[in-house]
Formats: C-alpha cells, sequence, structure tokens
C-alpha cells in the first residue's frame, strides 16, 4: 500500500503503552501496533528504498535479558538505512511525535581512530562545512569527550573535532497535521537528501567496523 502518513493513533498507542507497558496489554493492542505504527512505517520506508538503500524496521521488543527494567516493549519504534556499520538514516516514531536522523551513531571498532586522523588533517574543513549544511535544517550531536583525546595537543586547532565519539544530525516533528498526511514522505525524502553529504562523508571516513588488512 502508499504510504498515507503517520496516524496520531501511533503516538496514543505510546502514550498509553506507557502506563501499560505488559505483555497482557501488549497482546490486547498489537493490531494498533501493527496497522497505525509499523505498517506506516513500512509503507514510508519501502518508498524511499529506491533512492537510499534497502531498510530494516526493529522488533518492538526490549532486550530485558540483563536490565532491572523488565517492561517487555519498546517506547518507540524505530527504521534504518544501514549505509556502513553505524553509519544510517534513521526514523522513529514515539508518543511525543517523529524523529528524523542520521550519521555515525557509534563508533565501532577502528572507526574512531580512522575518524580522528581524518578530522586532524585536511578533511577537517570538509566535514565542518558539511556540518554547517546540515545544521540548518537538524540538530547536530557529536557526543563530545569531556577531554582531549590522549597525544592531542590542547592547542590543536581540530580540537573540538577530535573530541567527538559519533557525528549525528536528527529533527522532530510533532504537529500531526505535518506528519498525519501521505504528503509527509516529501518531507523525510528531503530530510534524507539534506543528510545524505554527511552520511557519504562519513561512511568514506571512519568505514567498516573491521580493519579489512587485519584479514589478510
Amino acid at each position: 500500500m502508499a504510504f498515507c502518513g503517520i496516524p496520531e493513533s501511533a503516538l496514543k498507542f505510546y502514550h498509553d503503552l506507557a502506563a501499560n507497558n505488559t505483555k497482557s496489554w501488549w497482546e490486547l493492542n498489537r493490531g494498533i501496533y501493527d496497522s497505525s505504527v509499523r505498517a506506516p512505517i513500512t509503507e514510508l520506508m519501502s518508498e524511499l528504498e529506491a533512492e537510499f538503500g534497502s531498510f530494516k524496521v526493529f522488533r518492538p521488543y526490549r532486550d530485558v535479558r540483563f536490565g532491572k527494567d523488565k517492561t517487555p516493549i519498546k517506547d518507540h519504534q524505530g527504521a534504518v538505512i544501514q549505509v556502513e556499520d553505524a553509519v544510517a538514516y534513521y526514523f522513529q516514531v514515539n508518543s511525543e511525535g517523529i524523529m528524523v536522523a542520521g550519521g555515525w551513531y557509534s563508533p565501532l571498532g577502528p572507526q574512531l581512530n580512522r575518524f580522528r586522523a581524518a578530522v586532524d588533517g585536511p578533511l577537517a574543513p570538509e566535514l565542518r562545512q558539511i556540518m554547517k549544511s546540515v545544521a540548518k535544517s537538524f540538530e547536530l550531536d557529536g557526543r563530545p569527550m569531556k577531554t582531549k583525546p590522549r597525544g592531542i595537543d590542547a592547542d590543536n586547532p581540530n580540537l573540538d573535532l577530535l573530541r567527538f565519539k559519533a557525528v549525528t544530525a536528527s529533527r522532530h516533528y510533532d504537529d500531526p497535521a505535518v506528519f498525519g498526511v501521505a504528503s509527509f514522505g516529501k518531507k523525510v525524502r528531503k530530510d534524507f537528501k539534506a543528510l545524505t553529504p554527511m552520511i557519504e562523508w562519513l561512511a568514506d571516513v571512519v568505514g567498516p567496523a573491521e580493519d579489512p588488512s587485519a584479514e589478510m
């Protein structure tokens, strides 16, 4: 089916879930989740797939094996288009509204060292220019360290970038009149396009989580 928007009932589902996060409530309301949350997200991502790549809609269940919180269902529903290890486009629905996001969200293996090598050299101005453009419509987050990385001088001109442990950008929609209609798909496509230069730069720079040379 064609994407017709994210219904307001999707937000209500998560609002109600917050007070009723039990297996029995989930079983009674699974149909609402399927029709109001999972189905429209799948329809939206299907329309974007040809342009941005194959997608995955995450499972709604929490992993409760190791934490004290045993509530079974996540308080949000996300979908992702993976471009490189830990580099992706992201779409999310929760009780507050919609989030459209993307970037490098968690350093894996040698990715952090590659990123630091890049921004400690001639590639730093490229990233700054990309981030400046993205910041016009998105909120940027680098999850910076409180201290400087080991071996980096305190007067390094790129110290701010070298402190980054991620590079992500996100924007939020909270008006059902915006996200509840079919044309919202065009807004998400526009957002993903705006994020593409940053995502492609990060994918090229941080590369895969494993070092290919280590397998030779």
